[in-house]
C-alpha cells in the first residue's frame, strides 16, 4: 500500500449474506475509499457471536463474507482484508481498553465523545 495516505479501518459482521443494505451502507463507500486511502477491512467474526453464537459456522461465514466483498469490487491488491479473529492483539487491546475506559465512563464524558465521534465519522 502507498504511504502518506490516511488510514481507514472498518469491519462487517459475518452474520449472513451481503444484501443491498450492506452495499449502499458500506461496500459502495469501501469501493470509493480503496482508491483514496490505505484501507484495512475486516470480517468481525467475534462480533457476530453475539447474535449468531454457533461457532461451527464461523469460519465458513468468514470465507463467504470475504468472497462477497471481493466479488463486490474490493481489490485485495489495494486493500487489506482479514478476519478479526486472526489478530489476537485485537482481543488484548479490547481487554486493556475496557479496563481503562468502560462504556459508563464514555457516556459521562462529553469531551471524549465529541473528539472521537469526529474520528469515527471520517
Amino acid at each position: 500500500m502507498a504511504t502518506g495516505k490516511e488510514i481507514v479501518v472498518s469491519g462487517i459482521r459475518s452474520t449472513g449474506y451481503l444484501h443491498l443494505g450492506n452495499y449502499f451502507g458500506a461496500i459502495r463507500n469501501f469501493l470509493r475509499m480503496q482508491e483514496e486511502f490505505n484501507c484495512y477491512f475486516f470480517v468481525a467474526d467475534w462480533h457476530s457471536l453475539t447474535t449468531h453464537p454457533d461457532p461451527k459456522d464461523l469460519r465458513g461465514n468468514v470465507y463467504r463474507v470475504l468472497a462477497e466483498n471481493i466479488a463486490s469490487g474490493l481489490d485485495p491488491e489495494k486493500v487489506t482484508l482479514y478476519a478479526q479473529s486472526d489478530l489476537p492483539e485485537i482481543a488484548e487491546l479490547y481487554l486493556l481498553l475496557n479496563m481503562l475506559a468502560y462504556m459508563g465512563s464514555w457516556k459521562r464524558c462529553l469531551r471524549l465523545k465529541t473528539k472521537y465521534a469526529r474520528i469515527l465519522i471520517m
